[in-house]
């Protein structure tokens, strides 16, 4: 399945392979070379924890490969309608406040900075929609209704 993440967020995770390749790979390496050197590896708990260390650096450096193989990146058109990267600003029907929101690719999905995933039940109604119309989504609570106020 196709991934969209946005240029920043690619950056960001070539810096962080880059960086588990490089340096915590070197780290572990002589975490289990000193480990090693303690005597019998059977009741060596340094050395159980430093193989540990390797297999969660080595699946996240597989993760990141897949993630950037598999991903798309978007860049943010100024556009009147919702996509990947659009600021939108809601109000849910009956509530008088706005929210902000920017629709964000799955794996940058963060509510404390006001990015939702474009795969969520509110960034599925909003994608593709544009300013001054108001979209539903189903929610535990039943259905919810938003209308855009405005698309950056």
């Amino acid at each position: 399945m196709k991934e969209y993440i946005t240029k920043e967020k690619a950056e960001a995770l070539k810096a962080e392979l880059n960086d588990l390749q490089s340096v915590k790979r070197k780290e572990i390496i002589e975490s289990l070379e000193y480990a090693k050197s303690l005597g019998d590896l059977s009741e060596n708990a340094e050395y159980h924890q430093a193989r540990e260390a390797q297999g969660k650096l080595e699946d996240r450096i597989l993760e990141i490969n897949r993630i950037l193989k598999n991903a798309e990146i978007v860049a943010h058109k100024k556009s009147d309608t919702v996509n990947i990267g659009s600021k939108v600003i809601v109000k849910k029907k009956g509530d008088t406040k706005t929210r902000e929101f920017i629709l964000a690719g799955e794996g940058e999905a963060d509510m404390a900075s006001g990015k939702i995933s474009y795969q969520s039940p509110l960034g599925n109604a909003l994608m593709g929609a544009k300013k001054d119309e108001v979209v539903n989504f189903k929610s535990p609570a039943g259905t919810i209704e938003y209308k855009i106020i405005d698309v950056e």
